[in-house]
């Protein structure tokens, strides 16, 4: 793989610019709510040395009732203030979930303008099977400004996905598990309509990853979104269940030098749950 610090960096990549002043290391770890995990209480056991604790849930839009959306540029702005990241810093994300939570971070933080920032291949896993240093020290944070812009080209509302699926005039990728996107297995939410947005494309997202938890190389991934039947040429919308995996896609067309994509913050959470919305079962 090769590093790219605006994208995806390896543990070596970490490991050498490690005491890197401007260097911020987050970890973005988020569980599935019937996992029986805490995030906050693994970080607090055991972290890369110096990384500061992102909770996805609580940095999000409160005045939305689905959940973790994407939060308001004033919220964001006192939280990474707070933990100490602002402007000129470097930031690498990790995590230790089983569904790759820091993509979301990272996607986020585009989001907001930032593009100094990179997931760590393989996560924290990676990390501690190779034996590198952990530390179970709070950390002293200091205020930093951070500077922010918004970016509104990368996230897409019901209203935008609709009118996308209804022209064909997006790639619509939905990164949930075939047997989701068919309708053939329930919604883990209650209430929640099985099946998929019309014409969106299926690209479950576990196969973007190497058996270690690294991602694909750049070929590979290509070729998942060709199999997919995925016209990389035209804009994208990723889309998931509730918008965590849909980053892993926006990340993989990030690699692949595909620039006009975004994510439905929503996604089916959203899209299922309203019944005049039209949606479609099977393989297509």
């Amino acid at each position: 793989m090769q590093d790219d610090p605006k994208t995806l960096v390896s543990t070596d990549w970490l490991a050498a610019h490690l005491n890197d002043p401007d260097l911020r290391i987050i970890d973005a770890s988020w569980h599935m709510p019937d996992s029986g995990r805490d995030a906050r209480a693994e970080y607090d056991a055991a972290h890369i040395p110096a990384a500061r604790f992102f909770d996805i849930d609580a940095i999000s839009d409160k005045r939305s009732t689905l959940p973790h959306m994407a939060p308001p540029v004033e919220m964001f702005i006192s939280r990474m203030r707070a933990m100490g990241i602002g402007d000129g810093h470097q930031m690498v994300i990790y995590d230790n979930s089983d569904v790759h939570s820091a993509f979301r971070v990272w996607w986020t933080m585009r989001l907001m303008g930032k593009t100094d920032v990179a997931v760590l291949d393989g996560g924290f896993a990676k990390w501690r099977a190779e034996g590198r240093p952990v530390e179970d020290m709070p950390l002293i944070l200091r205020d930093r400004h951070i500077t922010v812009q918004r970016q509104a080209g990368l996230v897409r509302d019901v209203t935008q996905v609709a009118s996308a699926s209804k022209l064909g005039d997006h790639q619509i990728i939905d990164a949930r598990s075939a047997e989701r996107f068919r309708g053939d297995q329930p919604e883990p939410r209650a209430g929640m309509r099985a099946g998929h947005i019309p014409g969106s494309r299926n690209l479950p997202w576990p196969q973007m990853f190497n058996a270690d938890g690294t991602m694909l190389d750049t070929d590979a991934l290509r070729a998942l979104f060709d199999a997919a039947g995925v016209d990389l040429t035209q804009p994208a919308i990723t889309t998931c269940g509730s918008g965590v995996t849909a980053a892993i896609l926006s990340l993989a067309l990030e690699r692949l030098g595909h620039r006009n994509h975004a994510l439905y913050d929503g996604s089916w959470t959203e899209w299922g749950s309203f019944a005049d919305l039209n949606i479609a079962t099977g393989d297509a």
